[in-house]
């Protein structure tokens, strides 16, 4: 598996764990059986991990679907693996940003993850204007 690839799954396991981690540190107060009750969300660290997980889902089948078309049409690599890479890093400080109640600074990040998504999804586009 490229780099890339891992960086997907990274995205992946970043949204989970995102709400993961809210739902086992009050795992008294979470019933499994209402998963979304609005109770549980209350306050305010919740919320936020709720909407970090929210975005993390919105955001990770663009990233996926950019890393896997610039692999298929023979991008080159190191690149993708490069932007991928950011992106991941880019999504964790998005997080911890959003969590700690950031919001121009977490709307900056997304407008960084959002562009880094758009340069690995046109780089097919672009392969003869890069490097190899």
């Amino acid at each position: 598996m490229t780099l890339a690839e891992w960086c997907v799954f990274g995205a992946l396991l970043l949204y989970l764990s995102t709400i993961a981690a809210v739902k086992w540190i009050r795992f008294r107060r979470f019933d499994n059986s209402r998963p979304r009750d609005p109770a549980f969300y209350e306050d305010a660290l919740s919320q936020r991990a709720l909407g970090a997980h929210q975005n993390g889902i919105e955001t990770f089948p663009f990233f996926a679907f950019a890393v896997l078309l610039a692999e298929y049409r023979e991008s080159p690599q190191r690149l993708i693996d490069e932007l991928a890479a950011l992106f991941l890093i880019v999504r964790i400080a998005y997080v911890l940003t959003y969590l700690g109640n950031r919001p121009t600074l977490r709307s900056i990040l997304w407008s960084i993850g959002f562009a880094i998504n758009l340069g690995i999804f046109f780089m097919p586009a672009l392969k003869r204007f890069l490097p190899v």
